[in-house]
């Protein structure tokens, strides 16, 4: 079994703020963006202001509450020189965002003696340079970890393999799926420690991936060590000025169109970057390389404004420096980006289908369909229907979509939601057999005459109908009838299939 992934989650509340403000006590105080609140201090919290609320209520609440604008940029810049407090005691830290990062536990905790005299040695550190706000969550995996640093206590320590138990109490907010958690509540379902109890099949069914690993999260599974899929060397891409570039706003300009690179071959190889190596080689042949973590994925964006902070950090370094220790910083002559974590893109995409897209996945599927031709790509739609291949209609990226047949409407004998997620165009053929080895068949009654035994060369294990369905019954050919069943086999498929003309055809199946 592969031991659990102990990390120290270093967290500093409030962090917009601090960036915004300076050091702790602030008076009441709110930053907005798009007219919401994106963040409030605790003096504002005890008067009624919570994060996204309207800017006008929240003034409501409080007269006095000063509001200002916020800056992330800022937030970035203010927190790279804790960052590199932090590497300078522990080497390895990764910035997850501005006001949290994670590192590694087994070297430090076997350097200090374990791991809460660990969180307390950095912990210590930290308060001494000004960050007395600051707390530290030590548990398997980055999101345990970061939960069990935002408690009432400065460390806050999970025991390996209990992460359910800790996070079996805390609210469905603390997902950050607001859309899920919304639904989850109104289901009922209100605690991780309920969301977890769920049927993983079932979850996945209803919410996809997306809710399948929040899902998963919640069990604590996040406590187990990830085995990403290796990237393709061919992700990487790099770039050479001549003559070398000095200022970090020139390289960050120029490494645009290499950003852009990867986002495309990863965009073609159907995955996303979730950790990314950036390499910078001055004039004098040094290579400064630095690791970075995206809480989702990089986007073009991203890869730049990482080579950017890359850049400042080490003119800082170098600007601090004693003269007598002081290395030649040489402008920049290659930047090279490495993507050394990647993942499915389908985990990272809940809104291609159905809801708004964002201009990232917009930019990237149009170059796609530019290649593969304007029906290349397609989107699909529901539409009214009592047939699966009825009820799918694909639109060409781009277009708006508009289903043939009301789907509000009443459709006698159409399957009710949760639908297939792949359907065969046209049915397939398919065997379903008694335990004798012969084909069920359905008589007028619409009775079976076995039990289903077998499917496509597997065992049943279970099965549900059957249930007449018919159309056009006026039409000279008596219109399109059978009876539909569903099957699930011993491999975990489940599959819906009908019987017309005494054949058995697979309509769907299940993922």
């Amino acid at each position: 079994m592969t031991s659990p992934l102990r990390v120290f989650a270093l967290w500093f509340p409030d962090w917009p703020l601090r960036a915004a403000l300076g050091p702790p006590p602030h008076p009441p105080t709110a930053l907005v963006h798009a007219n919401a609140v994106v963040a409030c201090t605790a003096s504002a919290r005890e008067h009624g202001v919570r994060i996204g609320q309207r800017r006008r209520e929240a003034q409501g609440r409080l007269a006095a509450l000063r509001v200002l604008l916020h800056d992330p940029a800022k937030d970035d810049r203010v927190f790279l020189p804790v960052l590199r407090l932090i590497e300078r005691h522990a080497p390895g830290a990764t910035l997850l965002r501005p006001g949290l990062a994670v590192i590694r536990a087994r070297g430090l905790a076997r350097y200090h003696g374990g791991e809460a005299e660990a969180a307390s040695a950095l912990l210590g550190i930290i308060t001494e340079a000004g960050y007395a706000e600051a707390r530290i969550g030590v548990a398997d995996g980055p999101f345990t970890a970061e939960l069990a640093a935002h408690g009432s206590e400065p460390c806050t320590v999970v025991p390996a393999g209990r992460s359910a138990e800790f996070l079996a109490p805390l609210p469905v907010q603390a997902l950050r799926d607001e859309q899920l958690a919304g639904l989850l509540t109104r289901l009922g379902v209100r605690t991780l420690g309920a969301f977890a109890a769920l049927d993983a099949i079932e979850v996945r069914d209803r919410f996809g991936e997306r809710g399948a690993r929040l899902h998963a999260l919640a069990a604590g599974a996040d406590s187990r060590v990830p085995a990403p899929r290796p990237p393709d060397p061919e992700l990487v891409r790099a770039v050479e000025f001549e003559p070398a570039l000095a200022g970090a706003d020139q390289v960050a300009f120029a490494v645009r169109q290499t950003a852009d690179a990867v986002l495309l071959a990863l965009d073609a190889a159907g995955v996303v970057c979730t950790e990314v190596r950036i390499d910078l080689t001055d004039d004098n042949g040094q290579v400064y390389s630095r690791s970075w973590l995206h809480p989702t994925c990089f986007d073009a964006a991203d890869l730049v404004d990482r080579v950017r902070w890359q850049l400042e950090a080490l003119a800082a370094e170098s600007a601090k420096a004693p003269v007598d220790e002081a290395r030649a910083f040489g402008g920049i002559v290659a930047v090279r980006i490495v993507p050394t974590a990647v993942d499915d893109a389908a985990h990272h995409q809940p809104g291609l289908f159905g809801s708004a897209t964002d201009e990232r996945l917009h930019h990237a599927v149009s170059r796609v369909q530019t290649m593969l031709g304007h029906e290349g790509v397609v989107t699909a739609a529901i539409a009214g229907g009592r047939w699966l291949a009825d009820r799918q209609v694909l639109t060409p990226w781009g277009e708006r979509a508009v289903a043939p047949r009301d789907p509000v409407r009443p459709w006698p004998g159409s399957l009710p939601d949760p639908v297939p997620a792949e359907v065969f165009l046209p049915p397939r053929p398919i065997g379903v057999e008694s335990a004798a080895g012969e084909s069920v068949g359905i008589d007028g009654r619409g009775s079976l005459s076995a039990a289903p035994a077998r499917i496509d060369g597997a065992r049943v294990q279970a099965w549900a109908g059957p249930w007449p369905i018919a159309e056009r019954r006026w039409a000279a050919d008596g219109g399109k009838k059978g009876h539909r069943l569903q099957i699930v086999d011993d491999r975990e498929r489940a599959w819906l299939v009908f019987c017309a003309g005494g054949r058995w055809w697979a309509e769907g199946r299940y993922r």
